[in-house]
């Protein structure tokens, strides 16, 4: 895992959710019931503040090291993916069974940060 593939991957992650959140707020906001409108906006919500916090964690790549690292990072990558487009798609396509999907994303984003807290003690040590 690069920095530079990270800093990529989270430069696209908030694009996307930019474009995500305007399409919800325009494009689907007459069409879709609050309730619905409000999970739009979850997986808006979890999308852009991971994206952030992945442009953080770019920058901070090179003091990080070690498998806890990577594997913490690859786990937020994919819990974004897996959270935010099962609640998308639940929306969009209506079966709600996909949202016994997304505590998956959940757990694999709550995974990661555990793993990047684990890696930060050794990282961070005597700093």
């Amino acid at each position: 895992m690069s920095q530079a593939t990270i800093f990529r991957f989270a430069a696209f992650a908030m694009a996307l959710g930019v474009v995500l959140g305007a399409f919800g707020a325009h494009a689907l906001k007459a069409r879709l019931s609050p309730e619905d409108l409000a999970i739009w906006q979850t997986g808006v919500q979890y999308h852009l503040l991971h994206g952030a916090a992945l442009l953080a964690i770019a920058a901070m790549w090179p003091m990080l090291d070690g498998a806890a690292s990577v594997w913490g990072v690859r786990l937020i990558m994919a819990g974004v993916i897996v959270f935010s487009t099962s609640l998308y798609l639940l929306v969009l396509t209506g079966p709600r069974w996909l949202g016994a999907i997304t505590p998956f994303g959940g757990v694999m984003m709550i995974s990661g940060w555990l793993l990047l807290a684990v890696s930060s003690v050794s990282n961070f040590r005597g700093v």
